[in-house]
């Protein structure tokens, strides 16, 4: 029987976060996503992308790129052609991922397996306290409870108190230190060692993109990750001196098929690997979660910042995530 045409549609939806999201650029209360939906007969595939304004992107502007592409998707442009019509970014994502569910839905089969990937298992995923003064800090560390992983949103000063007083009520848990560009040559040094007497296991990007270039030049007592500083594979070339891992998200990157050539390609020149997120719902993580296994560190917290989540979520267990349902994604 012949197929109907595609059709591509993208909704704006927000949802309220549990508390204020505060980082180095600033606060957020909700996330503000697109979920692009591809429907063809009975079949309905959805892909969520989070419009960043570091990264020169806004709702409108993400809207207007996804509509740029609508009649060349809708005509049969798959994910291949994709990769040409929009550069990778939050809009790209969004058509992607919605194309990996519907093939998904369509032929019966799950994405992980479309993909040439094992089946996603539990993982870990790290939880994330947002930037406050030591005090507030070491509260949200203690109300997290036995969280095994934490990640610690930190700004150009104070860090060495508030590491000391995080530890204060966290004193087992593994931690991950994300500066978001606001440190220093400076106080790069002084940051770092003291990451490296509480134990921080990782630093992501301590230095802004585009300029740390002194991450060549001093030592790394703690591994320092790319992330602002890395979006898709064409980043890699220039990071190896400075970086000793990557943070691959599938909004910076453009979506799922980039994200599998870019872990595939991180590998071979030897970098660790996390895989992070914005702040979205579970449609966002869903994809997300297919990397998982093949990462050292997992940041897929999103769903756990908000107040509500969207119907049919992924399943966390304290901070142990489980593989998506199919009536979610994939």
């Amino acid at each position: 029987m012949r197929r109907m045409r595609l059709h591509l549609s993208a909704a704006l939806e927000r949802f309220p976060l549990a508390r204020a999201f505060v980082i180095s650029r600033g606060a957020k209360t909700e996330a503000v996503v697109i979920v692009v939906t591809l429907t063809q007969d009975d079949a309905a595939g959805r892909g969520e992308c989070v419009p960043y304004a570091r990264y020169g992107e806004s709702v409108e502007s993400v809207l207007a790129q996804i509509a740029s592409a609508r009649s060349a998707i809708e005509d049969g442009a798959g994910r291949t052609e994709l990769q040409e019509l929009l550069p990778p970014g939050a809009a790209r994502n969004a058509i992607d991922c919605a194309l990996w569910d519907l093939a998904a839905k369509q032929q019966g089969v799950p994405a992980y397996r479309l993909a040439g990937l094992a089946a996603p298992s539990p993982v870990t995923t790290a939880f994330t306290l947002s930037l406050g003064t030591p005090e507030e800090m070491a509260a949200a560390a203690l109300a997290a409870g036995q969280r095994p992983l934490l990640k610690l949103k930190l700004g150009g000063g104070g860090c060495t108190e508030r590491l000391a007083a995080i530890r204060t009520t966290a004193p087992a848990a593994s931690l991950i230190v994300d500066a978001n560009e606001a440190w220093s040559p400076d106080n790069l040094a002084m940051n770092l060692d003291a990451c490296r007497r509480y134990g921080v296991a990782l630093v992501e990007q301590p230095l802004p993109a585009g300029d740390d270039a002194a991450l060549a030049s001093v030592p790394h007592p703690v591994p320092i990750c790319a992330d602002e500083s890395l979006h898709d594979r064409n980043d890699l070339a220039g990071l190896r001196e400075r970086y000793d891992a990557i943070n691959i998200k599938l909004d910076k990157a453009g979506g799922l098929t980039e994200a599998l050539v870019l872990l595939g390609e991180a590998r071979q020149v030897g970098f660790e690997v996390m895989i992070g997120c914005m702040v979205a719902s579970s449609l966002a993580m869903a994809p997300a979660l297919l990397l998982a296994s093949e990462a050292r560190f997992v940041d897929l917290d999103g769903p756990l910042l908000l107040a509500r989540d969207r119907a049919n979520g992924l399943r966390y267990e304290g901070s142990i995530v489980h593989p998506s349902a199919p009536a979610l994604w994939g």
